[in-house]
């Protein structure tokens, strides 16, 4: 059992999105040859909501919400019932599989309050948990906080760009070996790579097969380029709809992150147990801020589309740039507005040239080491940003990755 103290250790906030955290050198000076690459700050640990400002009439709404009084900010613990309702309809027709406002919604703190709730409504001390490697780095840690044993999958990302690469043998095994969560980000968080339908398809098989609860993230599941298709999980043909809860939110795509608003939708029995941990952790989600969520699925026309098409062209100048950096591997997302390159081998550690991005040129980073263990080497961007910001900050990274590349050492050494 891990003590209490052991536990906190673990949740390190050093590397959470939106920290811009200066981290202090460690000896240095010895590594930071040449001038400073001059340019904008550039922060890839999160996206920039003055680049892409939040979906219109969000404030609108939630000045209505605040007029409404007390009849607003007090709603029921899951949420005000008429915009469950309202929700329910429209998720429903996005993921194509019937949701129940009333008992299959709950509206949380952000996306990252529904993931809190969904673990642990499905995970005690001693539970087997399957976890994809890359994936988002608080499932894991939410799984440790909670006693679970995490059972990791592998995804392959880089291997082929028609799927995400999920190794099914493994997430076989891990059912096999008594693992009855299963925890996984679609689109995945870091990389960008989108499930296939075959993928999603056994996902629904093999967690009814063993009878085992999936929490499927799909935070970036409207953000998809070149018309490609989604699928989601609930309405897969061979899902146990008993067993899926997923969790989506307008932080993102929608720039309303600072609103701090998720939703959770799917078993019934697991959304009621994230309502009592919800009534006894926050209450429920900002009264007022509830009131946002009308506009979410309700954008004017076009303006999804054109918010697809300004982060597809950023994504498609940033890859040219990284794709042009010898060494480097870089998978181009499907969906979401992250790159998540594989450095080439350099003469300083990857933890070094994080530093050395944040102080020699004025770019923050997640480093790879927070999604997995086997992706030190790699680093994570989100490209919601000015978009010549974004392109600028990128070639200063290029630049530093041949200054500090093995061959730089080699050729002044």
């Amino acid at each position: 059992m891990t003590s209490v103290i052991e536990k906190f250790e673990k949740l390190a906030t050093d590397n959470a999105p939106g920290q811009e955290v200066r981290q202090k050198p460690v000896a240095l000076d010895s590594l930071l040859r040449g001038e400073k690459l001059v340019g904008r700050l550039v922060d890839f640990s999160h996206g920039d909501v003055d680049a892409f400002s939040p979906t219109p009439g969000a404030f609108e709404r939630f000045s209505n919400g605040v007029r409404e009084g007390g009849k607003q900010a007090y709603t029921e613990y899951r949420g005000k019932k008429e915009i469950r309702e309202t929700l329910a309809e429209r998720l429903a027709a996005f993921t194509g599989a019937p949701v129940h406002g009333g008992d299959e919604v709950i509206v949380t703190p952000g996306t990252q309050g529904a993931l809190f709730l969904a673990v642990a409504a499905t995970v005690s001390a001693g539970d087997k948990v399957a976890i994809v490697q890359p994936d988002y780095f608080a499932n894991r840690k939410l799984v440790e906080f909670f006693d679970g044993k995490m059972v990791p999958v592998q995804l392959d990302y880089l291997k082929e760009e028609s799927r995400a690469g999920l190794d099914l043998d493994q997430l076989d095994d891990a059912f096999r070996s008594g693992a009855r969560v299963f925890i996984f980000s679609n689109p995945n968080n870091p990389t960008g790579a989108v499930y296939s339908p075959e993928e999603i398809g056994q996902i629904a098989a093999l967690a009814s097969r063993y009878d085992a609860t999936v929490i499927a993230d799909q935070l970036y599941s409207r953000l998809v380029y070149n018309g490609g298709g989604y699928t989601h999980l609930r309405a897969a043909d061979s899902v146990n709809p008993e067993n899926v809860v997923t969790i989506m939110g307008p932080s993102k795509t929608e720039s309303l992150s600072g609103y701090r608003l998720g939703v959770a939708f799917g078993a019934s029995r697991i959304i009621e147990r994230m309502e009592r941990l919800q009534a006894v952790v926050s209450l429920r989600a900002a009264g007022y801020n509830q009131a946002v969520l009308n506009t979410w699925f309700a954008e004017p026309d076009s303006w999804m589309d054109e918010r697809i098409r300004l982060h597809q062209a950023i994504r498609d100048d940033l890859l040219a740039r990284f794709r042009a950096v010898d060494g480097l591997r870089v998978r181009s997302s499907q969906a979401g507005s992250y790159l998540f390159p594989q450095l080439p081998p350099l003469s300083v550690s990857p933890t070094d040239f994080v530093r050395i991005l944040r102080y020699q040129a004025d770019v923050i980073v997640t480093p790879g080491s927070e999604f997995s263990p086997h992706t030190l080497t790699s680093m994570r961007l989100n490209f919601s940003q000015d978009h010549p910001a974004a392109v600028a900050a990128v070639d200063r990274i290029s630049n530093l990755i041949v200054r500090y590349g093995c061959a730089s050492k080699r050729s002044t050494g």
